[in-house]
C-alpha cells in the first residue's frame, strides 16, 4: 500500500474501501496501535462507534506527517469532521540514537526494508529511553466536533491508521519525525561512513577487522557490509522468458513401443513437465512472484493453526513433493483431453463426481486446499481456542453469523447451505452445499468473515460452476 501526493516528510493516503468483516490490524505492531488507542480513551462506546465509522469507509484520505495525522470524517447523517491525532515527535538527538541502532544491527534494516517492525530494534530503542510504538497517552485526539476525549471521528481514524501501519512500519516513524526517503538516506550515509572507516564487529573489538588481520588492508565485519546492502547498485534487468512453453517431441514413429508404454501418455507427461518449467522461470524472473499473483510466502499470523509459511499454491508446482493421488488431481485440473481424465480419474480411485470436485478445489489452492477437501483433521485444544477466538473477533456482536461445529474443522452456517473449513496451516476455506455433496467455493483467507462472505456471494450455483 502506497501513498501519493509524497512529498518531502509528508504522505497522503487514499481513502481506504470498507472492512467489512475485517480485522484492523494483523501485525504485533498495528495492534500494539490499537492497544494504545482502546487503553487512552475513556468511553468504549465511542470506539465502538468509530469503529462502525471506519468499517463503513467514512474515513477519507489520511495524511501523515510528522507528529499528527489527519484525516476529514464523515457521520451517518453526511456531517464532516476534520479530525486530528497528535503523536510525539523524537528529538534530533533521539533520532541519532535510533540510527545508531539501526545501523547496528544488519537485520533491523532489512526487516524495514521487507516492510516489517522488527520487535528487537523496538526492544533496543524502549533500552536507549526511546519508545517507537505510543502507549497509554500518546494518541492525543482533535476533532472539529469538539469533543475533549477520542470521539467517534478520532478512533475511526486510528483504526484506519491501524490498516496503514500493517502494510508499512515506515508509518509510524513518519509520525515520529523521519520520512522514509529522509530515513534511508541517513541510514545510507550513516552506514556508507562506518564502512570506509573499517567499521567494527559486533563485539566492538578491532581483531580481524583491521590491517593486521587482513594483509594490510582495513576490512568490514559481515555485519556491517550486510547492513550497508542497499548501497549495492541494481542488479541488471534479468533475462525476458518466453510467452509460452516449449513443444514436447512428437513420439508419434514407426517404430512401435515397448510393451506397457503410451506414447501418448508420455508426450502429455513432457508437456506438463515444459508448462512447469516454464512457470517456474516466470515465476524466479518476477522477483519471487508466484505466476498466478500470489505471495510466495504467508504472513505467519495463522495462530496455533499454522504449521506452513510456504504458498500451498506455489507448493503445489513442486510435483515431486506429492502423492500419486494429488499429482492425478494436478494433471487433471490442467483439462486435458478426456481420456486422460477419465485414465486419472480411474488410477486415483476417484469417480468422476469426486474428481471434478477434487479439481475444482486445486484450481483454488493446490494441495492444501485439496487436503481440506477429502482429509478431515481435528484441531488440538490450543488450535481450537483459536478458531473460536477468531470466529468471534471476525464480526460484531449484532452482525455474527449462527454458526455450529460439525467436527473435525468444520463450522456450519445455521440456516444456509455454507460452510466454513479451517485448514492445518491456519486459514479459512470457503464451502457451499451442492446437491448431497460440500463444494469448495473459493479460496482460502486468514479472516473467517471473508471467506465466509465468498462462499454466500457465489451463491448455490457457484458451487457446480
Amino acid at each position: 500500500m502506497s501513498g501519493y501526493g509524497h512529498e518531502g516528510d509528508e504522505r497522503t493516503f487514499a481513502a481506504l474501501p470498507p472492512a467489512r468483516g475485517a480485522a484492523f490490524a494483523r501485525t504485533w505492531w498495528g495492534l500494539s496501535w490499537l492497544k494504545a488507542l482502546e487503553d487512552t480513551a475513556l468511553d468504549g462506546q465511542q470506539l465502538k462507534a468509530g469503529r462502525r465509522h471506519a468499517r463503513a469507509g467514512a474515513v477519507g484520505a489520511v495524511s501523515v506527517r510528522p507528529g499528527r495525522i489527519t484525516a476529514v470524517v464523515k457521520d451517518r447523517d453526511g456531517t464532516a469532521y476534520r479530525s486530528d491525532v497528535l503523536v510525539r515527535e523524537f528529538s534530533a538527538e533521539e533520532w541519532e540514537r535510533l540510527l545508531d541502532l539501526a545501523v547496528d544491527s544488519a537485520g533491523h534494516i532489512a526487516a524495514l526494508l521487507d516492510r516489517e517492525m522488527p520487535p528487537h530494534l523496538v526492544e533496543d530503542a524502549a533500552a536507549a529511553g526511546l519508545e517507537l510504538l505510543p502507549g497509554i497517552g500518546d494518541l492525543e485526539p482533535e476533532c472539529g466536533c469538539e469533543a475533549w476525549d477520542h470521539c467517534p471521528h478520532t478512533s475511526a481514524l486510528c483504526y484506519q491508521v491501524a490498516r496503514l501501519l500493517d502494510e508499512d512500519p515506515f508509518v509510524l516513524l513518519l509520525m515520529r519525525g523521519r520520512g522514509e526517503r529522509t530515513l534511508l538516506d541517513q541510514l545510507q550515509a550513516r552506514s556508507a561512513s562506518r564502512a570506509a572507516h573499517g567499521g567494527r564487529g559486533a563485539d566492538d573489538t578491532p581483531g580481524a577487522d583491521t590491517a593486521e588481520g587482513t594483509g594490510g588492508m582495513p576490512g568490514v565485519s559481515a555485519e556491517e557490509a550486510y547492513a550497508a546492502g542497499f548501497l549495492v547498485p541494481p542488479l541488471p534487468a534479468p533475462p525476458v522468458a518466453g510467452d509460452t512453453p516449449g513443444k514436447s517431441p512428437s513420439l508419434d514413429t514407426e517404430t512401435e513401443p515397448e510393451p506397457g508404454v503410451d506414447p501418448a501418455a508420455l508426450e502429455f507427461l513432457a508437456s506438463d513437465a515444459a508448462a512447469r518449467a516454464h512457470r517456474m522461470l516466470v515465476e524466479a524472473l518476477a522477483d519471487g512472484a508466484s505466476a498466478d499473483g500470489t505471495s510466495g510466502g504467508a504472513s505467519g499470523h495463522g495462530g496455533p493453526a499454522a504449521r506452513s509459511t510456504a504458498s500451498p499454491v506455489a507448493a503445489a508446482t513442486t510435483a515431486a513433493a506429492l502423492t500419486v493421488a494429488q499429482d492425478a488431481v494436478r494433471l487433471a485440473a490442467g483439462s486435458p483431453v478426456p481420456w486422460i481424465t477419465a485414465r486419472l480419474t480411474s488410477g486415483s480411485g476417484r469417480t468422476r463426481a469426486e474428481m471434478d470436485l477434487a479439481t475444482r478445489a486445486w484450481r483454488f489452492g493446490g494441495a492444501a486446499a485439496l487436503a481440506v477437501l477429502e482429509e478431515e483433521w481435528t484441531p488440538d485444544t490450543e488450535a481450537l481456542v483459536w478458531a473460536g477466538n477468531r470466529l468471534t473477533e471476525a464480526w460484531e456482536d449484532d452482525e455474527r453469523p449462527a454458526l455450529r461445529r460439525s467436527g473435525g474443522a468444520r463450522w456450519t452456517v445455521v440456516g444456509a447451505e455454507a460452510q466454513l473449513r479451517l485448514g492445518e496451516d491456519g486459514r479459512w476455506w470457503p464451502y457451499l452445499k451442492a446437491g448431497a455433496r460440500w463444494s469448495p467455493a473459493g479460496p482460502a483467507d486468514r479472516d473467517p468473515a471473508t471467506a465466509l462472505a465468498t462462499a454466500l456471494a457465489a451463491g448455490p450455483t457457484g458451487a457446480d460452476g
